[in-house]
C-alpha cells in the first residue's frame, strides 16, 4: 500500500459510459461476467485527502428512493460535501443484480459533487459476489476510482466467526477463492463484510475500513451516507440533483 500523499481533484466525478441500463436480468448477469475481468485487484490507493461513502434509502416498489454520497476529509473524517439524488428504482430487486437497480441513482448523485473523492466505501459487495462483480466493483469501474465493498450482510461464500476483538477477521471462501473477509469493527456486534471493489487489494481494503471506524460497527463514510439517504444528516454543504425518472 502506497503512503505517498495524494493530490485532491476538485470537480465533478467523471463517469464512463460502459453500457446501457436497459437490460433484462439475463443480460445484466452476463454483463457482470464480462465486466468482472476489468476489475483491478491491485491497490492504487494513496493517502487520501477525501473519502466518500455511498448508500441508498429505498422504499417499497414504485416509491421514491434517495441516493446519497457523503465526502469526508481525511484524517479528520469531517463532512465536507453531500450530494443527494431522488428517483424511482426502475430495475427490479434481484439478489446479485443490485447495482443495476441502485447505480443510476448513485451516478445521478455523483453529478452533484464538486470534489472527486480519492477512495469510496460502498454499502454493498465488491468481488464478494457470485459473479465477482457487485455494487462496489461496478461503481469503481464506471468512476475509475478505488472502491471498497463494506456490506452489512454476506451474499455468498462461507467463513468462520472472527474473534470478538476489533480488527480481527475471517476470510470468506467461495469456490476455493478468498473473496473477502468478515471483519470485526466493534466488540459484541456483528462483523461487516469487506471485499475488493476496484483498484484495491484485500489488505488495503481491510486497512482503510478500520481507519475509517470511529466506535461504530459501520465505518464513518457509509454510516453517514446511510444517515444522509434517510434524511437524518445535517451536512456542511448539500447538492440536490434533479429527480431521476
Amino acid at each position: 500500500m502506497s503512503t505517498d500523499q495524494a493530490t485532491a481533484i476538485i470537480g465533478p466525478v467523471k463517469a464512463k459510459q460502459l453500457h446501457t441500463w436497459q437490460l433484462s436480468s439475463t443480460q445484466a448477469s452476463e454483463l457482470q461476467r464480462q465486466l468482472a475481468a476489468q476489475v483491478s485487484r491491485n491497490s492504487q490507493v494513496t493517502v487520501p485527502h477525501f473519502i466518500a461513502g455511498v448508500d441508498i434509502a429505498a422504499g417499497k416498489a414504485g416509491e421514491m428512493a434517495t441516493g446519497a454520497i457523503v465526502v469526508l476529509s481525511y484524517p479528520e473524517l469531517k463532512v465536507v460535501e453531500t450530494s443527494i439524488a431522488r428517483g424511482r428504482l426502475e430495475f427490479p430487486y434481484i439478489p446479485g443484480l443490485l447495482s443495476f437497480r441502485e447505480l443510476p441513482l448513485t451516478l445521478a448523485a455523483g453529478e452533484g459533487l464538486s470534489i472527486t473523492p480519492d477512495l469510496i466505501l460502498v454499502d454493498g459487495q465488491g468481488i464478494a459476489h457470485p459473479r465477482r462483480f457487485g455494487l462496489a466493483s461496478h461503481l469503481g469501474l464506471i468512476w475509475d476510482i478505488p472502491t471498497i465493498g463494506c456490506a452489512k450482510s454476506k451474499l455468498c461464500g462461507s467463513n468462520e466467526v472472527p474473534s470478538d476483538e476489533p480488527g480481527y477477521y475471517a476470510e470468506i471462501i467461495d469456490g476455493g477463492e478468498t473473496i473477502g473477509v468478515a471483519l470485526r469493527t466493534r466488540a459484541e456486534t456483528k462483523p461487516v463484510y469487506v471485499s475488493i471493489g476496484h483498484k484495491v487489494d484485500l489488505e488495503t481494503a481491510i486497512y482503510w475500513v478500520l481507519k475509517c471506524c470511529r466506535g461504530y460497527r459501520l465505518p464513518e463514510p457509509t454510516r453517514l451516507a446511510h444517515l444522509a439517504a434517510g434524511g437524518n444528516l445535517k451536512p456542511e454543504r448539500t447538492t440536490l440533483t434533479p429527480t431521476v425518472s
